[in-house]
């Protein structure tokens, strides 16, 4: 049987074994994480924004929109006319379905867009930059590139004629750099959903047993208050396993956050799923009736209709509106029967959410007029003021709705609430009392990611140098 000291010193082999041989591995993982992390604070992946989506439509030719409304669906002006762009896109004058779009149509459509003339126009199911299965419904597309010095790529969905995705020369450069290295985001790998999420897991995983064994070994190798090593230096190590030390010391707690989170980041087992309150609790809360007639021409004779790039059919607890967008990012809301302006009454729409779960009670309203820790975004607004309701009920959900249109913008469970501090809150450092003071937010984030890059490429020197040996 063996004595204490003889597991004890097994022990210590095998972590320094595990630590050695996965580290060799891991540590190309980190730098390219590190590294590529640090662009992606600055160069996002491609898409299309709501701003950029209204500034590439024409304003709506209200004269020639005819008949009724498709509830949720948006009506923008085509170069061939206006439409109501759903699951299935419908002329806006004849409220004919229209015909899968082909290479005439996409042309015209991506060179009104992006002002300029078209150059190439191919057909594709996907590629690096539409491998996303946010982009199902628009497939196949039509990837147009216009004749424009910052080399502007368009993409117009085969079913519904729209723009909906825009790239640019220098975004795609940086984000080879960025997003695609740091989320492994190959399009042979990513169109396989479960496949690239088994690699993200697998990966991250041994970082983080390479990283957790790696700060066990610094630790047991330090010493600080007890006899120190030669000269009074506090770690036994020189050159790159001196860096490699300190570093990995430093840094080695935000590191493991760090890459926990990004484990968490593909949501393993399913544990933070939470599918909300369902169609049915949601039809509850709109009360959609018939469409009512609408007269176009009238809103054509509206001010400022001339602005006005895309419009909207919704319901609000039995109410149909109108939402007129335009391209400074402004809407104005309509009742759809009288054709007035609105102002919807907070009290009512509070009512009305409670028909979303009728067996929970509210705990408390909050009326919102700036970004708080749950409402926010790292990078641009979000609509502001915002009405949030607390309930009771199991999943203790809170909803989020919009004073002026009464839409629903968010539906939050406790689950994905603590979901947005393991996974946004670690690997982002997106606090609001950090995230919006910068560049103080620049300068934290450059600090550990320095340190992690430091401790990740001394450990692939000292893993090569092993391998030569």
């Amino acid at each position: 049987m063996k004595t204490a000291p003889g597991l004890l010193h097994k022990g210590k082999r095998w972590l320094y074994l595990v630590h050695r041989w996965i580290g060799i591995a891991t540590c190309l993982l980190l730098a390219m994480w590190f590294v590529s992390g640090a662009v992606m604070m600055y160069v996002l992946f491609p898409s299309l924004t709501e701003e950029e989506q209204l500034a590439g439509l024409r304003p709506v030719d209200w004269a020639n929109v005819h008949g009724p409304a498709v509830p949720g669906n948006w009506l923008q002006q085509d170069p061939d006319g206006p439409l109501w762009l759903g699951e299935q896109t419908r002329s806006a004058t004849q409220g004919l379905p229209l015909p899968p779009t082909d290479a005439a149509a996409a042309r015209r459509e991506a060179a009104a867009f992006g002002h300029a003339n078209v150059r190439s126009a191919s057909l594709i199911e996907r590629d690096q930059w539409t491998v996303a299965g946010s982009y199902d419904r628009y497939r196949p597309l039509w990837k147009v590139t216009l004749d424009r010095p910052d080399g502007l790529v368009l993409y117009v969905s085969g079913k519904t004629g729209s723009v909906v995705l825009d790239t640019h020369r220098t975004e795609r450069f940086w984000n080879w750099l960025g997003a695609v290295p740091h989320w492994i985001y190959l399009t042979v790998l990513r169109q396989d959903q479960p496949l690239w999420r088994q690699v993200i897991l697998w990966t991250s995983g041994a970082g983080i047993v390479g990283v957790v064994s790696g700060m066990w070994i610094g630790v047991l190798r330090v010493r600080l208050r007890r006899r120190r090593y030669k000269g009074g230096r506090v770690s036994p190590y020189r050159g790159w396993q001196w860096w490699h030390h300190v570093f990995g010391l430093l840094g080695g707690t935000a590191m493991t956050l760090w890459i926990v989170s990004g484990w968490l980041s593909v949501d393993p087992n399913r544990w933070f799923a939470d599918k909300g309150p369902g169609d049915a609790a949601l039809a509850r809360y709109t009360a959609q009736g018939s469409a009512p007639p609408i007269d176009w021409r009238a809103i054509g004779q509206l001010p400022e209709a001339d602005t006005v790039k895309r419009a909207r059919l919704i319901w609000t607890d039995g109410m149909p509106l109108l939402v007129l967008a335009r391209t400074s990012g402004t809407a104005s809301v309509l009742n759809a029967r009288t054709l007035e302006t609105i102002a919807l009454d907070p009290a009512h729409l509070v009512q009305a959410a409670r028909r979303i779960l009728p067996h929970a009670g509210v705990i408390r309203t909050e009326w919102l007029t700036q970004p708080d820790t749950y409402w926010y975004k790292a990078k641009g607004t979000v609509e502001l003021p915002v009405l949030r309701i607390r309930f009771d009920d199991p999943a203790q959900t809170w909803i989020t709705i919009s004073p002026r249109t009464g839409e629903i913008l968010e539906t939050q469970s406790a689950r994905r609430r603590l979901y947005r501090w393991l996974f946004d809150g670690i690997h982002r450092w997106d606090f609001n009392g950090l995230i919006t003071r910068r560049p103080l937010w620049d300068a934290w984030m450059a600090l550990w990611l320095a340190m992690g890059t430091i401790g990740a490429i001394s450990g692939i020197v000292i893993g090569v140098r092993r391998l030569r040996k």
